[in-house]
């Protein structure tokens, strides 16, 4: 059974997925204007509601990490099976999240085994639970494995071995844009754009190939160069970027899965640091 504490970061990592959800325009991803599924094929009510299907998986997540007391290769094999569960959850109530699902629940796991840890010592020690291979999961390969064998890509398990670079890279976004006096919405908006902008998404070579993925890079760093979503030409940039992957049916969903992921260690509450700590 999950404690009060294993729910509180289970409910914080759904705020989280449901405010990047929130977050419009998001180019080819859902957003608020997605009633009628225009990229994705999942409109954004069906998102919202699927995404509070995550959190009794991933309190059971918290849970485990607790009990385990170290990022071992049991642990690894329970939050896999766990994982497994809770995206037949997620099928039952609408489908989707996941990438979010991969990025949140190490994050989540990390957040338990490490309650002091914040920012980047959350991903450090997710990439160390990722470091371990689940020797129970199915040997059959994902559309994402797949593609990742066939480009070289890093895919979800390479970004998670590594870190989460670009969950990294998403909250050094976020406290650039905020100190810099941008709004909420377009401080999440450039991180968005930030991780699109180097993110070998295996969503995008899937239905765009190498050359569609470059595409949408380079239209990701546009707006950031002209000045981000708080500047006029970053926004005349943003919207060009939103029409051109809707027409094309483009979808980032790996960078979405990465912004919430950011998002909610973001959200994770800093430790006071020790009097001897701070001399």
């Amino acid at each position: 059974m999950s404690s009060r504490e294993d729910e509180t970061l289970a409910r914080a990592a759904v705020a989280a997925l449901t405010r990047q959800l929130e977050l419009t325009p998001k180019p080819g991803l859902p957003d608020p204007r997605d009633l009628d599924a225009r990229t994705t094929r999942q409109d954004h009510c069906a998102l919202r509601w699927s995404a509070k299907a995550l959190a009794p998986g991933l309190a059971a997540m918290a849970a485990a990490a607790r009990r385990s007391g170290g990022p071992t290769p049991e642990l690894r094999g329970e939050l896999g099976a766990i994982g497994r569960s809770t995206e037949h959850s997620v099928a039952l109530a609408g489908g989707g999240h996941r990438g979010a699902l991969w990025a949140l629940g190490l994050l989540v796991a990390a957040a338990a085994l490490e309650p002091r840890a914040a920012g980047t010592d959350v991903t450090a020690v997710a990439k160390r639970i990722a470091a371990h291979q689940d020797r129970r999961a199915p040997r059959r390969p994902s559309r994402g494995s797949s593609v990742s064998a066939k480009y070289g890509a890093a895919g979800a398990r390479g970004e998670a071995r590594a870190g989460f670079p670009h969950v990294r890279r998403a909250l050094d976004a976020l406290a650039a844009a905020r100190s810099a006096g941008a709004p909420e919405p377009c401080a999440r908006l450039d991180a968005l754009l930030t991780v699109m902008s180097t993110l070998q998404d295996t969503e995008l070579l899937y239905t765009a190939g190498p050359h569609g993925l470059r595409h949408v890079q380079a239209g990701a760093r546009g707006v950031l160069e002209a000045g981000g979503t708080s500047t006029e030409p970053g926004r005349a940039a943003l919207r060009t970027l939103d029409d051109d992957l809707h027409a094309r049916a483009w979808s980032p969903r790996g960078s979405g899965g990465l912004l919430a992921g950011a998002l909610f260690v973001d959200s994770l509450p800093v430790a006071p640091r020790s009097p001897a700590a701070a001399a």
